[in-house]
């Protein structure tokens, strides 16, 4: 990969849905590879999604020792946690492209991870919001991400007005 790529809750959740037989190894796939160039990102607000989706809503659930062990696992990505400067981010995302309150914290997430690509099937497949795009795993190839999207310009640091401090 060309740069980081943040993992929506789905994929994680898809990696381990059998109902999905379609989409399974593709999702699989796709964290295989964020794994071996360790450049896969997430967010705690994701880990705690998927817990709860793996084991409550899916049927038949997976067992909590199994997914505690995935979070346990995904810790190794750093996620980001939510925190104020999440928050602030995601309510300016929220005001700015009128997306959802829990998407706006997804893509805040990204932004702040430096992420130039969101995975996810939650979002518009294509649609870009403050640098990150947005693709779904299944209709991007590992390959064409890396061609494609390469890491989110850093912001520049603009000089402060007025006088200097002493």
């Amino acid at each position: 990969m060309s740069g980081p790529v943040f993992v929506d809750t789905n994929v994680f959740v898809y990696a381990r849905d059998a109902r999905e037989p379609s989409k399974q190894p593709i999702a699989a796939e796709w964290l295989q590879n964020l794994w071996a160039e360790q450049s896969g990102r997430t967010s705690t607000q994701v880990l705690s999604e998927y817990y709860v989706t793996v084991t409550r809503k899916l049927a038949p659930g997976l067992p909590v020792d199994d997914a505690w062990d995935d979070v346990q696992s995904l810790l190794s990505w750093r996620p980001i946690a939510t925190d104020d400067a999440v928050l602030r981010r995601g309510h300016d995302i929220e005001q700015r492209y009128r997306l959802g309150w829990w998407d706006s914290l997804i893509v805040a997430a990204a932004i702040l991870q430096g992420c130039p690509l969101l995975l996810s099937e939650d979002l518009q497949d294509g649609g870009t919001y403050g640098g990150v795009t947005v693709r779904s795993p299944f209709t991007l190839r590992i390959g064409e991400a890396v061609t494609r999207y390469r890491s989110a310009p850093t912001a520049r640091r603009h000089r402060p007005r007025g006088r200097p401090k002493r």
